[in-house]
């Protein structure tokens, strides 16, 4: 559905990151539940202090990518949108996960991969393929039956052999209609200009739950993991576009910048989006 997939961020002013650089103590484990939101602003703080900055290795096969499998079942497929919500939640759901925080079991693969270039592969399942997704080290986002999973990052020439098999490209999905959307989850807008596969927007809703949640502040993020991380996707046309624009251009908004690896061109602005209008 799609190739491998890297993208940077823009964000806002207003949507500042907060900045929390105390130590994880012993005091608070984080798989101890009334830990809560202590442990949590530690995995947030390590999501807002961004990514890439090491980029790649030098050897092709530990290139790391996250990948992403859709639930895409043949007879009677979700909503395009619906589908690309449950994406982008399952991303920041697993990027937020007390087993990638400090000690979890999936830390280190977590990491290697949120410090390189950060990639994103999405590919469709269904039936017993979608049943052995399940078994990967992951996180998955099921909303009213549509649901998505978002698997540990590692290296390329490692991904499980029950995912390896799974269909990369060659796959779309019709546009739906699905109205305004809900004023108390946060709004990625899609560039619609571009044409973009259910695949490649799946890859840029990711980027764009991670760029959100590192943007707000460890109390809004942690309001927004309350929720599972809903939130709304939806198309801008043009004109909307034009006025998402100016919405980062003032620091209300985020948006990510596309690394041109498929698809579209280089810099592109795939994604905008703008937090809860009642947060």
């Amino acid at each position: 559905m799609s190739d491998p997939d890297s993208a940077t961020g823009t964000r806002g002013g207003t949507i500042s990151v907060t900045e929390y650089d105390a130590p994880f103590g012993t005091e608070c484990d984080p798989y101890d539940p009334s830990a809560g939101f202590e442990a949590f602003r530690v995995r947030h703080a390590e999501l807002a202090r961004g990514y890439g900055g090491a980029g790649d290795p030098d050897d092709p096969d530990q290139v790391q990518a996250m990948q992403m499998v859709l639930h895409l079942p043949k007879a009677d497929p979700p909503p395009r949108s619906a589908l690309l919500a449950a994406a982008a939640s399952s991303v920041v759901a697993l990027c937020l996960d007390e087993r990638v925080g400090p000690g979890g079991p999936w830390e280190d693969r977590y990491l290697a991969w949120k410090n390189s270039r950060i990639r994103k592969v999405a590919r469709r399942a269904r039936g017993a393929q979608w049943a052995a997704a399940d078994g990967v080290d992951g996180v998955t986002d099921e909303v009213d039956g549509v649901a998505a999973r978002a698997l540990v990052p590692g290296a390329v020439s490692a991904v499980d052999p029950r995912i390896r098999r799974l269909q990369i490209g060659g796959t779309d999905m019709d546009h739906d209609e699905p109205g305004a959307p809900d004023p108390d989850l946060p709004v990625l807008w899609i560039n619609s200009k571009l044409g973009m596969t259910v695949g490649k927007a799946a890859a840029q809703v990711g980027h764009a739950s991670m760029l959100l949640a590192g943007a707000l502040s460890p109390e809004l993020a942690w309001r927004w993991a309350s929720s599972g991380y809903r939130c709304s996707v939806r198309e801008a046309d043009p004109v909307h576009w034009r006025s998402l624009g100016q919405r980062v251009s003032e620091g209300s908004a985020v948006a990510v910048r596309d690394a041109g690896f498929t698809e579209i061109a280089p810099g592109s602005l795939t994604v905008i989006t703008l937090p809860a209008e009642t947060w």
